[in-house]
């Protein structure tokens, strides 16, 4: 059984920070690439970062590009987004995800994905 647990959402102010976990239980996380989506109401779902198993390369959506990091801790089998200079725009739920094979930015590709977490960015 492939799940994740999510944590580490909240309110924080503009331009202040804050560091997503997703801990992975059933599978080894480091043979799996590992993405972080969002969902703000009414918008489409965005593909925010991946971090790859194939080469260990890191992509990230034009939108979070120099503030938000993906990252892993393979020896607690946990997945991280730790995001900087936070925006209002970035205002969303987070959800974890990860897949065998490349990253890809289509949530359609990621098999195990997390429930979720609010990140509510306001002053």
């Amino acid at each position: 059984q492939l799940q994740f647990v999510e944590s580490g959402g909240g309110l924080v102010q503009p331009g202040g920070s804050l560091r997503l976990s997703c801990a992975a239980s059933g599978f080894t996380l480091e043979d799996y690439s590992a993405a972080w989506f969002r969902q703000a109401p009414g918008q489409e779902q965005e593909g925010v970062s991946c971090s790859s198993a194939i080469d260990g390369t890191t992509r990230y959506a034009r939108s979070v590009e120099g503030r938000f990091t993906i990252s892993r801790d393979n020896a607690k089998n946990t997945m991280y987004l730790q995001m900087n200079s936070l925006k209002p725009e970035d205002t969303a739920v987070y959800y974890c995800a990860a897949r065998r094979g490349p990253c890809s930015s289509i949530a359609a590709n990621f098999a195990s994905w997390g429930r979720g977490t609010q990140v509510t960015v306001s002053s």
